[in-house]
């Protein structure tokens, strides 16, 4: 049965009009939560705690194979020359992407059909799985076909983005997908400093970890573990999340009238409805570009860092790399809660993923001219310039996370981030592999007129950001005749 509460929300415009009063459901999970945005216009800092360690441990096992990826495949004797080494890593860094290219629309669907928890529950068990299983791979199609059903069963990110939006008041949505997005992207810089800490421990410290133990008969397996462990104490945690779906149970007439009035206005649950809908994918196509500049990124960075001086890298250790991922992470965690909700109130979120990919621009462009430095200046430049250009990467994503939200009412809002994470996740797919096929021939060019060896990868890189910045304006990018959230 329905229970009336006189002003405490008001529901969405209903032919020009505003109801008087909301109708919530003892029996539905959604109107609970609904009611206690309505009486509590606190910060839900739990709701958020939930969020950011559950976003977190699906994002730790993306990139953490990076720093340790050359000298894995390297061992692994796939690769006939040095110069393929690169090559070979950069598909088995895409076959994450790969994966969740062909579920992420289904989980999506998932999630709008049974629930975000359920989904999300699902999901973080499949890292706790699969990631063990790609630590202790022996060889390299094992270790490629445990990255590709990893990225394939981890849907956490589209089904977690909608509920990030529906767990907070408007006025706190930027602080809780900031949540999400500084969570992410620890993991993607943490992960990697856990791999590059953690990789091949028996050389590294021979007196804890013996050649004989299963650290030295599989060297990349303790990092692999240490996620896994993570992951597996968060899906415990998963169980006490609270649902945000509607469900209305024992009386579907409100949820059949809602239904009947969004298809009056457009925003049915069809698919075509999506496509259709222009202001939610010029935000989906620009932050895949943005996304496999990204990826790229990652992929390239880690890579070069650690490739021998002769070829252009910088010749630093996994650890080393590790240290300049760790500080990123930091620097990141800092950014998202203290400056990143004043400047999204104050600029929006279109003005600041503006001004972040300029400045992310700049940053990028220095990148080269680090093989010019050694020692401690050398750590110190890199540690700076990781920290800067993650921070600047998280906050052009988390606008884009709010356009895309606000494009759409909840029952679509599982999908569209689906939808969202599929087209996102080919981009992802591709980058990886493109990056490492793109490093090893910069590589072979040390010696070029035009953008010698790392100077040419990184312009390459700068040209994909500023596309996405010019397709931040419009006509291309539009913004939504109605605002959902």
């Amino acid at each position: 049965m329905a229970e009336n509460n006189e002003p405490l929300l008001l529901t969405k415009e209903d032919s020009g009009k505003k109801k008087e009063k909301y109708d919530y459901y003892e029996n539905c999970p959604g109107c609970q939560v609904e009611k206690s945005k309505a009486e509590n216009t606190n910060v839900p800092w739990l709701q958020f705690f939930f969020i950011w360690i559950i976003t977190l441990a699906s994002a730790l096992p993306i990139s953490f194979i990076f720093p340790f990826l050359y000298y894995m495949v390297r061992d692994f004797g796939i690769a006939k020359r040095e110069e393929d080494v690169s090559f070979y890593a950069g598909f088995e860094g895409s076959a994450f992407m790969v994966g969740r290219t062909f579920t992420a629309i289904i989980w999506g669907m998932v999630a709008d059909r049974y629930g975000r928890k359920p989904a999300l529950i699902l999901s973080t068990l499949s890292v706790v799985i699969f990631n063990t299983m790609f630590g202790l791979s022996t060889t390299y199609w094992m270790a490629l076909f445990s990255r590709f059903c990893l990225g394939a069963f981890c849907g956490t990110l589209g089904p977690m983005r909608a509920y990030a939006s529906e767990v907070s008041r408007r006025e706190h949505q930027a602080l809780g997908l900031g949540m999400m997005s500084s969570a992410r992207g620890i993991g993607l810089v943490i992960g990697p400093a856990l791999g590059g800490y953690l990789a091949q421990p028996a050389d590294k410290i021979p007196s804890v970890f013996s050649q004989e133990s299963i650290f030295g008969r599989f060297p990349y397996f303790l990092a692999s573990m240490v996620i896994s462990i993570f992951a597996f104490g968060v899906f415990i945690l998963c169980f006490w999340l609270p649902e945000t779906l509607h469900t209305h149970e024992g009386d579907r007439e409100d949820v059949d009238e809602e239904k009947l009035v969004n298809t009056e206005e457009g925003t049915s649950n069809s698919w075509i409805s999506l496509l259709l809908n222009w202001p939610l994918m010029s935000t989906i196509i620009v932050y895949c570009v943005f996304q496999l500049h990204d990826m790229a990124y990652v992929e390239i960075f880690s890579l070069w860092t650690v490739s021998p001086r002769t070829l252009g890298g910088l010749g630093l250790a996994t650890d080393d790399v590790g240290e300049a991922l760790v500080v990123a992470g930091v620097a990141l965690l800092l950014f998202q809660l203290l400056l990143y909700p004043f400047m999204e109130r104050n600029l929006g979120p279109i003005a600041v993923s503006r001004v972040s990919s300029i400045v992310s621009i700049a940053v990028l462009a220095s990148f080269p001219f680090f093989v010019n430095l050694k020692g401690t200046i050398l750590s110190v430049v890199v540690d700076a310039a990781s920290a800067a250009k993650n921070v600047l990467s998280v906050a052009i994503t988390t606008g884009l996370y709010l356009l895309q939200n606000r494009a759409v009412d909840q029952h679509q809002r599982g999908a569209a981030n689906g939808l969202s994470l599929c087209i996102m996740s080919i981009c992802k797919a591709i980058a990886p592999a493109l990056a490492g096929a793109l490093l090893s021939w910069t590589e072979t060019r040390q010696s070029a007129t035009f953008l010698p060896g790392p100077h040419m990868i990184f312009f390459l890189l700068n040209a994909v950001q500023f596309v996405g910045f010019l397709m931040t304006f419009e006509p291309f990018l539009a913004k939504p005749a109605q605002d959902f959230c």
